[in-house]
């Protein structure tokens, strides 16, 4: 009982240091945990969100549409549990200029349903539900009345002559149509579609532009009222994905499955069966063309021949009228009576040649038979050059109608296709590989200090262990006490430390993230097994570090623990060998000096301490540097250009005349941009079909005109670059990088991400979905956005293939060169505001479908999430620094109370002492802050590159200020902690410290 009140009195004595180990504990298990729940709250409340609302798990598309057929082939896909098929329609409507929007029927079979925010879902012809995007963009509100205009042609059908089977065929018979929706429409509802959680509040990185395929805004709308049987795409729900996490590698993995079966037989042999659909519907309607055409000449020659035949009836009772008035002529000029009645009573017989020469002599003697004739004879010309001129056409169709209908393409798509999933993921992967990696230097710095301050604490109670060991006490029970003491503080600290990631930390990330993301149902969830581990991990360093200590002194007798420590040897510093600097030296500076050196373990627990939280902090200001100076370095020094405008192929003219007659543009260059994919070559010859599997990215696909290539350099700062270490990338000469027609240049950022390097192979996709191998020529320092460059001449080696001439939109051999420059990068005169609302006055006009203006970019490019993220970091590592610097000082102050004693009993005053103790420990902070400043920059290398990102590549930068402002923090923590020491010193009694311990 004896034992354990002592142990408790000694509990008590020592507060500062269980309050210090506390607080490490509580700071590293907040950051371990912090993060990780915040990330983990977040990827289950959307998990759980896209579960109810019926997420696809695989999406699949064609260039010619789905048939009933397609439809039933996926459903006999193994490991498919739902299939739900999938009718939408482009159409376009007036709001401040031309805007497009995708009509989306709500499918019947739990696919992919809308979450109703307000209002109520649409069940009625003519009823719509909208998006929040839309009614903030638009002002309208739940009752409001639209009217819009169905797109010419659907981007997901093909486009084939009225005679070639566009609309494809169904399985039995029969023709598919398109799809069809009402005109006239009615908000009813504002939903969130779950493929896109984008907070249209909040802030979203303008890194890329539509292409022609791609809408504003998307409508939803009952199946009451809409026609057509041909579907736009299917939707697909995998057997056990519900179970799994959507972010987990497990998910992926039971998706791919399914994947790789459609991948496999299924598209091949449907692609093949679709193609022949159109081929036997274009060939039924040539037949069912040719035998229309038949029943009409047929027709025609009927009346044409009745008509003839009344005209040769009417000659032939001419002919027989005069033949027989000539007969009776005859008998009465010379035969006899009777014979002349004989010659009466019949008409004479004619020869054909007589009657033939009388029938034309009888026409041409009419002007009315004569019209007659020629007019049945021009009838009869006419009918018989339309036969030909029909059966001419008809069999030209014939032979043409397999090459108009294109090779049958189809598009196996997982989540990772959807924007709005993609992005979610990779802003939480990032942001938890932040959580992973800052927590290791908080455990060591953990385990260290409680090194320190557990050793100093043995080492005070050096003799009672003595006494205790010497009583017949175990060295395990004398060791328990301060076992149980590191454990009690760990344990206290920890759990605080829960409250506080699990709580604190992530209630603020969910708050910058809501700001970003729309995520219902999101709350707050305990991981026991992750928060016990990760309480384990520091108890474990903690009891480590205490149990050294505890070795280090009971392995000697009991007799050598009761009796004083002996001092330590004296020494020669380094410093006493350079005379010249040793002699000017003062002798309070001489004692510093030998303070400092002489004990190594101090000094390496100080600076590593102090050294360790100034690198948390110039991390974290490294982080927000590089993130502040991205829209800057990409928008006003990578980007030369003024203003980029894009328009759909249709309105490309019209778009460069409304600029031309503007007079802004000082010099401009004609690009075509489309939005297309970039792979890691080697998984196939890029016709799998698949688009965004894992090792891709989406990019920005610029093509150069031949006869300006060099002018790209005038337009964007063209600059080779290569890998470097640690966050660093080497840049060669600006305008050193040319583009050519041996390869295209590909954009830091997405090189960074799939690993591609100059010489490398890339599975390139253009805006048609045409695919093709690529040789990378070179990378560009790009930072913003994954921009693919290349010129007209390998562009079309690229995507003139077979295949790319079978493709719809794609271009034949004859006309390759004449690719439509959609788009135009141009430089323009006036100030930055004047330039931003230009191109916002742009965007109203009809031929315009984007315009940016890169000094708006510059000035309102943002990451919020990453600052919010770097800020929490900052926040803590400048406790840590606090609690840091607390601990080595007091520590330092309870191992050198005799020392303190005897100075003032040699006549020092109070603020003598506290400037002998704490100049000691400045120095050792400045030397930590030395140390922790490079060593910030070295781990904010590190994790920047961690931060694999699309479309961003993380060019380290940490500005002077960062550096001031970590050093100044942590000079600040230090003369803060001697606001706290001083009163210790003072209250150092001279008697009681220097009485013999004898």
């Amino acid at each position: 009982m004896a034992f354990v009140k002592d142990m408790l009195r000694m509990w008590a004595h020592s507060w500062k240091r269980f309050i210090s180990i506390a607080m490490i504990t509580l700071l590293g298990v907040a950051v371990l945990t912090g993060i990780y729940a915040g990330c983990r709250d977040a990827f289950r409340s959307t998990d759980r969100f896209f579960d109810a609302q019926g997420l696809h798990d695989v999406q699949v598309l064609s260039t010619a549409g789905l048939s009933n057929g397609d439809i039933a082939a996926l459903r006999k896909v193994n490991g498919v549990a739902k299939v739900q098929a999938e009718r939408s329609q482009e159409v376009t409507f007036d709001l401040d200029g031309r805007k497009s929007a995708t009509m989306q029927e709500i499918g019947t079979n739990g696919i992919d349903q809308p979450y109703l925010q307000e209002g109520r879902m649409p069940k009625k012809a003519g009823e719509i539900a909208v998006t929040r995007k839309f009614i903030r963009d638009s002002g309208k509100h739940i009752g409001s009345r639209l009217t819009v205009t169905p797109e010419s042609a659907s981007s997901d059908t093909s486009d084939t002559s009225d005679t070639n089977g566009a609309d494809g065929t169904n399985e039995t018979n029969g023709t598919d149509e398109a799809p069809s929706f009402p005109t006239k429409l009615t908000i009813v509802g504002v939903v969130l579609d779950p493929q896109n959680l984008s907070n249209p509040d909040g802030y979203s990185a303008m890194t890329s532009f539509r292409s022609t395929a791609t809408t504003d805004y998307t409508f939803f709308a009952p199946s009451d009222g809409v026609t057509g049987t041909l579907c736009t795409s299917a939707t697909l729900l995998v057997k056990g994905a519900a179970a799994e996490s959507t972010f987990d590698e497990s998910y992926e993995n039971t998706v791919k499955q399914v994947t790789d079966r459609i991948d496999g037989t299924v598209k091949t042999d449907r692609q093949k069966a679709r193609r022949q659909e159109l081929l036997d519907a274009g060939n039924r309607k040539i037949a069912d063309a040719r035998a229309e055409a038949d029943k009409k000449f047929a027709d025609a020659q009927s009346q044409i021949d009745a008509n003839r035949q009344q005209f040769n009836q009417q000659v032939d009772q001419i002919v027989s009228m005069q033949a027989g008035a000539a007969a009776a002529g005859a008998a009465a000029n010379g035969a006899n009576a009777g014979a002349a009645a004989a010659a009466g009573a019949t008409t004479p017989q004619l020869d054909e040649t007589t009657r033939e020469t009388m029938r034309e002599t009888i026409i041409a003697a009419s002007p009315e038979l004569t019209q007659a004739k020629q007019q049945l004879d021009q009838a009869q010309s006419q009918l018989n050059e339309q036969k030909a001129s029909t059966e001419q056409t008809l069999k030209t169709k014939e032979n043409e109608l397999k090459t108009s209908i294109p090779q049958v393409r189809w598009y196996v798509q997982d989540r990772q296709s959807l924007g709005g999933f993609s992005a979610l993921k990779s802003d939480l992967d990032s942001i938890q590989s932040l959580g992973n990696a800052f927590p290791i230097v908080f455990l060591l710095v953990a385990v260290m200090m409680s090194l320190t301050a557990m050793a100093r604490m043995v080492e005070e109670d050096r003799s009672l262990i003595g006494t205790y060991v010497g009583l017949g006490y175990g060295r395990l029970a004398v060791a328990s006490r301060y076992l149980l003491f590191a454990l009690l503080a760990c344990l206290i600290g920890g759990g605080l430390g829960l409250l506080v990631g699990f709580l604190g930390i992530p209630a603020f990330l969910l708050v910058v993230l809501q700001g970003m993301y729309v995520m219902p149902g999101l709350r707050l969830e305990y991981d026991w097994l992750y928060g016990s581990l990760g309480i384990a991990l520091f108890v474990v360093g903690v009891l480590a570090a205490t149990i050294y200590a505890c070795v280090q002194e009971m392995r000697q007798t009991p007799a050598s623990l009761l009796r004083p420590k002996a001092p330590r040897a004296g020494s020669r510093i380094l410093l006493e060998r350079l005379r010249p600097v040793w002699n000017r030296m003062g002798f309070l500076s001489k004692v510093t000096a030998r303070n400092i050196f002489r004990f190594k373990s101090r000094l390496i627990m100080t600076v590593g301490g102090v050294a360790g939280c100034t690198a948390l902090i110039v991390c974290g200001l490294a982080i927000n540097d590089t993130v502040a100076d991205l829209g800057i370095k990409q928008y006003r020094d990578i980007y030369q250009y003024d203003l980029m405008v894009v328009s759909d192929d249709s309105d490309a003219s019209a778009m460069r005349t409304k600029v031309a007659s503007d007079g802004r543009v000082t010099s401009s260059l004609d690009v075509r941009i489309e939005s297309g994919d970039l792979a890691i070559s080697g998984g196939g010859d890029g016709d799998s079909g698949k688009a965004g599997s894992s090792g891709s990215e989406s990019i920005q696909l610029v093509a150069v005109p031949e006869k300006h290539l060099s002018d790209l350099g005038e337009m964007v700062t063209l600059q080779p670059v290569s890998s470097g270490m640690l966050g660093t990338s080497g840049v060669g000469k600006t305008g050193s990088l040319k583009l050519d027609d041996d390869g295209v240049i590909v954009a830091q950022s997405a090189a960074s991400a799939l690993g591609v390097k100059a010489g490398s192979k890339v599975r390139l996709t253009n805006g048609d979905g045409v695919r093709a191998t690529a040789k990378v020529s070179a990378v560009n320092r790009n930072l913003i956005g994954s921009d693919v460059y290349v010129s007209e001449t390998y562009y079309a080696k690229l995507f003139d293939s077979k295949d790319a001439k079978n493709t719809k939109n794609s271009k034949s051999s004859e006309d390759s060169e004449a690719l439509t420059w959609n788009a135009m990068l141009a430089k323009l005169s006036g100030s930055d505001t004047s330039q931003t609302d230009y191109a916002e006055s742009l965007e109203e006009d009809s031929s315009v479908m984007k315009a940016v203006s890169c000094a708006h970019m510059a000035d309102s490019f943002k990451f919020d999430l990453m600052g919010a993220v770097v800020a929490l970091i900052v926040a803590l590592a400048g406790g840590l620094a606090l609690v840091v610097l607390f601990t080595l000082a007091n520590t330092n102050v309870s191992e050198r109370v005799r020392e303190m004693a005897t100075l003032k009993v040699l006549g020092f005053f109070d603020r003598e002492v506290h400037h002998y103790v704490n100049r000691e420990m400045m120095i050792l902070t400045v030397m930590g802050v030395i140390l922790g400043l490079p060593l910030g920059r070295l781990v904010g290398g590190m994790l920047t590159m961690a931060l694999n990102m699309p479309s961003l590549y993380f060019e380290v930068e940490v500005k002077p200020l960062s550096y001031v402002i970590a050093a100044v923090a942590t000079m600040a923590f230090a003369l803060l902690v001697q606001l706290f020491v001083n009163p210790v010193l003072d209250r150092i009694d001279p008697i009681s410290s220097l009485k013999s311990v004898e």
